[in-house]
C-alpha cells in the first residue's frame, strides 16, 4: 500500500453532483487587488488593479475551483505582459480553460498616468486616469470593453451668453465606455491615450496637474470662447466615436459638478 498517495488523496468536493438542477449564472471571486501591467502610448506602465472573476456553474456541479481565479491572475502577473484588449481576449480564454467553464466575465479596474505639456509653457506633468478592462462570454460570444473616465473643463454657454462679463465653469468627467471589435479591418484595438484624446478634445479645455500663469491664462480663455452644454459634450464625443471604425457599442456619459448648484448635471448617450 502506498501510504503517500493515500494521504494526497484528497477528495475534490467542488466537482460533486447537484441535485437541486439550478444553474449560477455567476460565481467566483471580487476586489481581489492584484499587479497589473499596461500598455499605454506606448510604454508599459504598471499599476494595481481591482479584479472581480467569475464563471457560470452548471446546473449539476455542485462548486466551482475558487483558487483557480487566484492561479490565473498569479500566472497573468509572473508572466510580465502588457495587458490590451487583444491580450485580454486570449487570457480570458485561458481563465475559462482553466476552470472549465463555457461562460465567464473578467473585470479590472486600475488607474494609469498620461504625460502632459502644459499649452504655453511646456513644463510637463502627469495627470491620471481611472481605466477598467471587461471581458464576456456568453452563449459563445466573446466581448471585450474598455473603459476610461477623463477629467476636463466645461463652460456653460448660458451663464456666457446672460453675463455682462465671465461665465460659471467647472471641473467634468467624461466616461468613455466601448467595446473592441475583434479585428475589424485588421485594425488594432483602440489605445488608452486615445480614448483620452476623444473626452480632452472635445471638453471646454482639457485640465492638467501643472500650470504656470502664462497656461492658466490660456486654459481660462480657451474655455471661455469653447463653452458647451453636458449635451453638447456628450454629443461631441460620441459624433468621434461613430466615426471610429474599431468601435462597436459603447456608451459616453459626461457629468458636471455644477460650480453654482449643489447638485450634478449628467448626460449619456448609447450605442447598441
Amino acid at each position: 500500500m502506498n501510504t503517500l498517495t493515500d494521504a494526497l488523496h484528497i477528495p475534490d468536493t467542488q466537482s460533486a453532483r447537484d441535485e437541486r438542477h439550478l444553474v449560477i449564472q455567476r460565481v467566483g471571486i471580487k476586489d481581489v487587488r492584484y499587479p497589473l501591467s499596461v500598455l499605454v502610448a506606448g510604454q508599459v506602465q504598471h499599476t494595481a488593479a481591482l479584479w472581480s472573476l467569475d464563471v457560470a456553474l452548471p446546473a449539476e456541479q455542485k462548486g466551482t475551483h475558487m483558487s483557480r481565479f487566484v492561479a490565473w491572475l498569479d500566472a497573468l502577473a509572473q508572466s510580465g505582459t502588457a495587458l490590451d484588449a487583444a491580450e485580454l481576449r486570449r487570457r480570458h480564454a485561458d481563465m475559462l480553460d482553466k476552470l472549465g467553464a463555457l461562460e465567464g466575465r473578467i473585470e479590472a479596474a486600475f488607474s494609469f498616468f498620461l504625460r502632459k505639456a502644459a499649452p504655453v509653457s511646456g513644463v510637463q506633468s502627469l495627470l491620471d486616469y481611472q481605466g477598467r478592462f471587461v471581458a464576456e462570454t456568453r452563449a459563445g460570444l466573446t466581448t471585450v470593453f474598455t473603459e476610461v473616465a477623463v477629467p476636463v473643463k466645461s463652460l456653460c454657454p448660458c451663464s456666457k451668453e446672460i453675463s455682462d462679463y465671465g461665465a460659471h465653469n467647472q471641473r467634468s468627467l467624461v466616461t468613455l465606455r466601448v467595446e473592441n471589435l475583434e479585428n475589424p479591418n485588421e485594425l488594432a484595438p483602440v489605445p488608452w491615450h486615445e480614448l483620452v484624446r476623444f473626452a480632452e478634445d472635445e471638453a471646454s479645455s482639457e485640465i492638467w496637474s501643472l500650470l504656470k500663469r502664462s497656461d492658466e491664462k490660456w486654459v481660462t480663455e480657451r474655455a471661455y470662447e469653447n463653452p458647451k452644454f453636458v449635451e453638447d459634450l456628450v454629443r461631441d464625443v460620441a459624433l468621434r466615436l461613430n466615426a471610429d471604425p474599431r468601435i462597436g457599442r459603447y456608451a459616453v456619459d459626461v457629468e458636471n459638478l455644477e460650480s453654482i448648484h449643489n447638485h450634478s448635471v449628467f448626460a449619456r448617450i448609447e450605442r447598441g
